[in-house]
């Protein structure tokens, strides 16, 4: 691994060390379930989230939580889990996949694509009409990423009903710090969190992998490969709110999707994670969480929201 690696997982104990405070992970899942990897002896946790009313195989919402691709927020999801399994009567199961530098590009993509290969192998427990996928930030990559650029999941086959992103990345090949931004309102956001999220993002070794891989820039893959619905949800202050809508205008264009877009004014990066009730942060995380569940309880023939962005 050599002096690069040493670097990169330097960088990563400083910046988890700088995030741990912040973190207040207390999951409570129904279930915890370990699913086989590709790689001999490894298994990937998972947390499920069961609905109430469970009768027959359910319909299953894949999630992936933001990480930077480096981060231990694992957990950091429950709120949104539970919401969806109580209101849209999905199974819901939160995957943890491997973080970098330890496992850089593509170990969390693999870890993905293996779950989803789990799930597709139980049609008796669940409804694999009905499949979806969510994320937030780097999870929103990964999510956008599987369900448009895995070469073992044919899109003319339909695998995917809808994918969900929450504030994700769509352009790796694009430094955060030089990304423009729609509100420079934010100081945090404009000064500290560009280069915080390009020395995360360096720790996936960069130098060595093509960020234009759609399978790590979902916004350079084929549009046509996506799932007919998309729900994109950004953030105004957020550096990746511009691109984000760029893939949804872009996916619209394109015959036989609709993605429905909506933009959080006065929201940063990651801003459902911490926002208080009472106020129009947690009135944006209230309607973007009733969003996901509106647009995975549409059948595919049914309307959606329009896009809005």
């Amino acid at each position: 691994m050599g002096v690069s690696y040493g670097y990169h997982k330097s960088l990563a104990s400083f910046l988890r060390l700088l995030v741990k405070p912040r973190l207040h992970l207390n999951p409570k899942p129904d279930q915890v379930a370990l699913v086989p990897s590709r790689d001999d002896g490894q298994t990937i946790k998972t947390h499920i989230y069961k609905p109430a009313a469970q009768t027959g195989p359910t319909p299953v919402l894949i999630n992936f939580c933001g990480s930077g691709f480096v981060l231990r927020t694992f957990g950091s999801d429950d709120e949104y889990c539970r919401f969806v399994a109580d209101n849209a009567n999905y199974t819901v199961i939160d995957v943890q996949y491997r973080l970098a530098p330890e496992h850089p590009f593509p170990a969390a993509f693999h870890d993905a694509e293996d779950v989803v290969n789990w799930v597709r192998s139980q049609p008796d427990r669940f409804d694999l009409t009905q499949l979806s996928l969510s994320g937030f930030s780097a999870g929103a990559n990964i999510a956008l990423a599987v369900a448009s650029a895995s070469e073992q999941f044919n899109p003319k086959q339909g695998i995917f009903n809808t994918v969900i992103s929450f504030y994700g990345p769509m352009d790796m090949s694009l430094p955060t710090p030089e990304k423009p931004q729609a509100d420079r309102s934010n100081w945090i956001m404009r000064n500290i969190f560009p280069p915080f999220s390009h020395l995360c993002h360096k720790c996936l070794n960069l130098g060595r992998v093509d960020p234009r891989d759609p399978r790590m820039s979902p916004i350079l893959a084929d549009p046509n490969n996506f799932p007919n619905k998309t729900l994109i949800i950004t953030a105004a202050q957020d550096p990746f709110a511009i691109e984000a809508e760029e893939l949804s205008k872009k996916l619209n264009d394109t015959d036989g999707k609709v993605s429905v877009c909506e933009r959080m004014e006065g929201c940063a990066h990651g801003w459902d994670k911490e926002a208080v009730r009472g106020t129009s942060q947690c009135d944006a995380k209230d309607e973007a969480y009733q969003l996901a569940v509106k647009i995975l309880r549409q059948k595919e023939s049914g309307a959606v929201p329009s896009a809005v962005c």
